[in-house]
């Protein structure tokens, strides 16, 4: 697991991921139904990037995203589809 602190570090992460894939910059873009510069924005390490479209990039590399550190109320809570915001 890869400890992602940045947005530049998270970037490097799925540049790292997307090459040894072997996969070009335009054919992850198709497999996760975003723009060639969406993929170019996010491997530099753009901080404003829309979070549904780097979920949808982390899932076409085959990842996923895990929460550690967060008090355990939290955690249980997003487990069983809690919703704070409403």
């Amino acid at each position: 697991m890869t400890a992602i602190r940045s947005p530049q570090q998270l970037g490097d992460a799925l540049r790292a991921a997307r090459k040894q894939l072997g996969l070009t910059q335009p054919q992850l873009a198709l497999a996760a139904g975003v723009g060639v510069r969406f993929i170019v924005d996010l491997e530099a390490g753009k901080p404003t990037l829309r979070l549904e479209n780097v979920l949808r990039v982390i899932d076409a590399l085959g990842g996923e995203v895990q929460l550690s550190g967060l008090p355990s109320s939290v955690a249980n809570d997003q487990r069983d589809g809690g919703n704070h915001g409403a």
